[in-house]
């Protein structure tokens, strides 16, 4: 299946004059990412990867990233966000998820724009379905998308594969990714960092962000541990796990309580 896909990658590359382009792709280090940059490095395109990160990312997530780039021989770009996400996010209420995204895009138009990259590339799938997005008001072939407002063109090579095919492919391709074991907000592993599980309605502050990270990382030491995937909203303490037993939520509520604790 990967040589079919990377065949179709080639054709279509061929026909869209990419390989005479500089692409950038928004590298997170998860499996769509990993995967869409590990299939435009096979289609021989002239590839880079971009990576935000700010105070509260997973380290170990990161760590794996840029060993999977330097497996891969392609040059990766790392860029703090902390100053940009507290301007946008602080002060207002959650889900800090949507100030993140528009400071990383953002961010990645002027980066682009600033390095002489002619194209970004992002590893959506099939199942991203974002309502109202830039992305979405795609004219022609959704895969590459020219938007004015943005500036600089748009290549989801994965766009038109569902989530499954894409695990399947990512798994055929080896890719493995490193889990924090997240609860995540679907079922399929859709990692993220621990800022989103900031409780909606709450007023974000870098006191409440430090905490999200400290709760959410113990969590998901007893979730690796446990081979679940769980996490905790914060402030409220609520614990979120999959397939979760008696003693794994009798663990979790230990640990939520010497947080609950500190927070009186």
């Amino acid at each position: 299946m990967i040589g079919r896909v990377v065949e179709d990658i080639v054709n279509f590359s061929e026909r869209n004059g990419l390989y005479e382009k500089r692409i950038l792709l928004m590298f997170s280090g998860g499996k769509d990412s990993s995967l869409a940059l590990y299939l435009l490095k096979e289609a021989g395109l002239e590839v880079s990867a971009l990576t935000f990160f700010h105070r509260w990312s997973w380290r170990e997530t990161l760590n794996w990233s840029m060993k999977f780039t330097k497996k891969l021989g392609v040059e990766h770009y790392l860029v703090d966000v902390t100053e940009g996400l507290l301007r946008e996010a602080a002060g207002r209420k959650g889900p800090i998820c949507i100030n993140c995204k528009k400071v990383m895009l953002w961010n990645a138009k002027w980066f682009a724009l600033n390095n002489g990259f002619d194209i970004l590339a992002k590893g959506d799938n099939a199942n991203d379905k974002i309502i109202g997005a830039l992305l979405d008001q795609c004219k022609s072939d959704i895969r590459l998308c020219d938007i004015p407002r943005v500036g600089v063109p748009f290549f989801r090579p994965l766009i038109k594969y569902t989530a499954e095919e894409v695990e399947a492919l990512a798994e055929e391709a080896g890719i493995r990714p490193y889990r924090m074991y997240e609860h995540a907000r679907r079922r399929q592993w859709r990692e993220g960092c621990p800022l989103q599980y900031i409780d909606r309605e709450e007023i974000v502050t870098p006191e409440l962000m430090d905490l999200a990270y400290r709760a959410n990382y113990e969590i998901s030491k007893l979730a690796r541990r446990k081979k679940v995937r769980m996490s905790v909203r914060v402030p409220s303490f609520e614990i979120m796990c999959w397939d979760c037993d008696e003693e794994t939520l009798r663990e979790a509520q230990e640990l939520v309580e010497t947080f609950r604790e500190e927070r009186r």
